[in-house]
């Protein structure tokens, strides 16, 4: 046996669920088929430090371009709604390094340029069929983003909605004084179906800017040109440099499937655990389930259950109102979402915290303290879009 767990792609998530597995006495191997880590660039580059904490980890200055005071949420009217909490630009490529330095650390056996070509199990054992031969475990934990082939390859569905990922490009700009605000925008409305336009501020004449669209393809690139031409005029540039382009996908509201098989494990973007502070924390409850069915000899679909019992715990509500918050975006048009931002004009978003629950009860009585009116604005989930 080559390993106890070999982990397919070096994610945030699967760098965490290695790290943990290994921490606990496990003998971890960690695939990957790009070259270095942060290579290619990976467009998911912000968070912000209330969603990181989930993970327990503490936010490093190493990888931090530009640290933020938070956000503009911009309607199509132009009116805004601010959300204070600190905010990270990140140097991706640092930041994947500083944790697969963590996960080395550790003890996982990280291993870039090698990619994974199929995977079967026979009598208990998995033989993993690589791009520089055949490694076989016990255990296997899948985490190569939400392009992943190995999920269907053993027969699983991990995305429950997979035609709900927010498709994206992002390029990284170059104009006069673009990188010095210290707050993210990001824009909603008809020109970004589903979800979101944004610019996001890194420091001197840097920026970048992003579309994510949801059921409308995978090549988002007119939608992305037009936001360009819309962000000169909103910002009074004649000319703006395109410096980088990368394009990926957002399972924001895609929920999360079948994750678990025998001897089987899929988390982050593979499993629709969107975002990266959300991802990781999937991973490491992910890595300690998977060493405690090492340690215990028991790699049946009903222990590993664990890792999804745990996930629903923490997240399950949470992304069940986030999609509903999100197809309800969706299917609204421009005026409905004009007035539905009314609701949070004036108001300190810092109290929309504690649980999903809390959250959805202090949305609501803003709605009826400020505009009740826009409850008619939540029709438009019943329309068929």
């Amino acid at each position: 046996m080559d390993a106890d767990i070999i982990v397919i792609g070096a994610s945030p998530a699967g760098v965490m669920a290695a790290r943990n597995a290994s921490a606990k006495g496990c003998k971890v191997l960690l695939l990957d088929k790009k070259e270095a880590a942060g290579v290619p660039t990976h467009p998911a580059n912000t968070f912000f430090k209330g969603m990181f904490d989930r993970t327990g980890e503490e936010v490093d200055q190493s990888y931090v371009i530009k640290n933020l005071k938070g956000a503009y949420i911009i309607a199509p009217s132009g009116k805004n709604v601010i959300f204070e909490g600190d905010a990270y630009f990140l140097d991706r490529k640092k930041f994947d390094e500083f944790y697969i330095r963590q996960a080395e650390e550790a003890g996982v056996d990280v291993r870039f340029g090698i990619e994974v070509l199929n995977v079967l199990r026979s009598d208990g054992v998995f033989t993993v069929s690589t791009s520089k031969g055949k490694i076989k475990c016990k255990l296997v934990i899948v985490s190569d983003g939400i392009n992943s082939r190995i999920g269907a390859l053993l027969g699983m569905k991990p995305i429950k909605y997979p035609q709900d990922i927010a498709w994206s490009l992002e390029a990284e700009i170059e104009a006069e004084g673009i990188g010095e605000p210290d707050m993210f925008e990001y824009y909603v409305g008809n020109h970004a179906p589903g979800w979101k336009s944004t610019y996001s501020p890194c420091g001197g004449n840097r920026a970048t800017l992003g579309m994510y669209v949801r059921r409308h393809g995978k090549d988002v690139s007119d939608f992305f040109d037009a936001w360009l031409e819309k962000f000169k005029t909103l910002k009074g540039l004649d000319e703006v440099k395109i410096i980088s382009k990368s394009v990926g996908g957002d399972p924001i509201v895609a929920i999360p499937g079948e994750i678990v098989a025998d001897g089987v494990m899929i988390t982050g973007g593979s499993a629709a655990q969107s975002g990266i502070g959300y991802g990781m924390h999937a991973g490491q409850m992910c890595g300690d389930v998977a060493a405690d069915a090492i340690a215990k000899g028991n790699l049946s679909k009903s222990f590993l259950s664990e890792y999804r019992k745990r996930w629903n715990a923490a997240y399950r509500t949470e992304y069940y109102l986030g999609r509903f918050a999100m197809e309800t975006l969706r299917k609204m048009n421009d005026k409905e979402i004009d007035e539905l931002m009314k609701v949070f004009e004036g108001e300190d978003l810092k109290v929309l915290g504690g649980t999903p629950f809390n959250q959805a009860l202090q949305v609501s009585k803003m709605i009826l303290k400020n505009n009740p009116s826009s409850i008619l604005s939540y029709r438009a989930i019943f329309r068929t879009k």
